[in-house]
């Protein structure tokens, strides 16, 4: 009998793991998103998660701003359902996910995601889950 993917998800998740700083999050945060389609998805979803504030600010209008949010998370967050198979960071540590959200959005676009990547997997810290 063939399993579905939600199964193969971990069915009792770790407990979210604590940070003192941004600093210390950030290398958690990459490592959640080690995939480059769940990367994908989180650039597809700040886009709309932009679009929509950037409309709400022109018009006014609510709608743009609930459209982009709804987008925003649903984008990344599928993401991480379908290919990272982990729980979003938002879940827990939702301020310090905007801005490492933001932060990844802003390398990928100066084009100096993949060498911060490097540079945290290579990096000699402990992650909090190990």
């Amino acid at each position: 009998m063939a399993t579905s993917s939600l199964s193969k998800r971990n069915s009792t998740p770790e407990p979210a793991p604590k940070f003192a700083s941004f600093d210390e999050f950030w290398p958690y945060y990459l490592k959640a998103h080690s995939k480059p389609e769940t990367r994908a998805m989180h650039m597809i979803g700040t886009t709309l998660g932009l679009l929509g504030v950037a409309g709400w600010l022109k018009t006014g209008r609510g709608r743009y701003l609930a459209a982009g949010i709804t987008g925003s998370y649903a984008s990344a967050w599928a993401g991480h359902f379908a290919f990272e198979r982990n729980n979003p960071a938002a879940f827990e540590n939702p301020l310090w996910s905007l801005e490492a959200d933001l932060k990844m959005y802003g390398l990928w676009l100066t084009r100096g995601l993949e060498a911060e990547i490097r540079r945290v997997a290579g990096s000699k810290e402990k992650s909090p889950r190990q």
